[in-house]
């Protein structure tokens, strides 16, 4: 997993900046009643989605909460006064403490269907009744556009997809969140270029190959055969996944 403390800096820039930050926030509000009064948004990172949902909905008092300090600190630059350091399996707030509770690119990085299962207990448990947990699923296969790199990289290890749709889905019933609604928005600027991929294996992003492993070093001499080394494929589209607490 990366080290998001020494990331935060750069991470922004790296992943479409304010525009994937505003359309993934347009998608999460979308699916959060109107008359929503508290917000928490799990794994905030720099925040800088998380305000832009505070933005968008004059009255809504949102929170952030994040595990890296680096990241946090970012966002509390962002939204003063608003921003917890915390871990999203075992939240600081007592129970039915907010309407909605979002997290947008989390649940792909557990570890495991345990971890799943816990931070949506967590969810659960901090939601009032009739509440919502707004969640990105299926990242992965989101960046699979079927370009000439995803040919490329294609016979890399896969491990099974901890925010897959349906596993989230029988994750959310366990812990009384039923499915109230999804959406979809573009990633923004996050279109991949053979260069990037290339960049992104040599520092060990893809954690299923090492970069220095006869399988990482075919896929790199693969990716430096493509043409237009520095033009951008297709961006990919996330989908949004709502659950309601019954």
């Amino acid at each position: 997993m990366l080290d998001y403390d020494r990331e935060a800096e750069r991470y922004d820039a790296l992943r479409g900046g304010e525009p994937r930050a505003a359309a993934a926030a347009e998608a999460l509000l979308r699916l959060i009643p109107e008359d929503a009064g508290r917000l928490l948004d799990l794994a905030c990172g720099t925040g800088i989605v998380t305000r832009r949902l505070a933005a968008g909905r004059p009255g809504l008092r949102v929170t952030g909460v994040d595990l890296a300090y680096g990241m946090a600190r970012r966002a509390a630059g962002r939204m003063p006064g608003a921003v917890l350091l915390a871990d999203s399996r075992r939240l600081p707030f007592p129970d039915a403490t907010f309407d909605a509770v979002t997290s947008v690119w989390l649940l792909h990085l557990l570890d495991g269907p345990e971890q799943v299962r816990a931070v949506l207990g967590e969810c659960a448990r901090v939601l009032r009744p009739g509440g919502v947990c707004v969640t990105t699923v299926d990242k992965a296969a989101a960046h699979d556009v079927g370009s000439d790199i995803d040919r490329v990289v294609a016979d890399r290890p896969r491990r099974p997809a901890a925010d897959g749709t349906e596993a989230v889905t029988a994750h959310a019933a366990a812990c009384g969140l039923l499915p109230a609604g999804r959406a979809r928005f573009p990633g923004v600027g996050q279109g991949r270029t053979p260069r990037t991929v290339l960049a992104d294996l040599r520092r060990g992003w893809f954690t299923t190959v090492a970069p220095d492993s006869p399988l990482g070093e075919r896929i790199a001499a693969r990716l430096k055969r493509l043409p237009d080394q520095d033009r951008p494929r297709p961006d990919p589209e996330f989908t949004v996944r709502a659950y309601r607490k019954g």
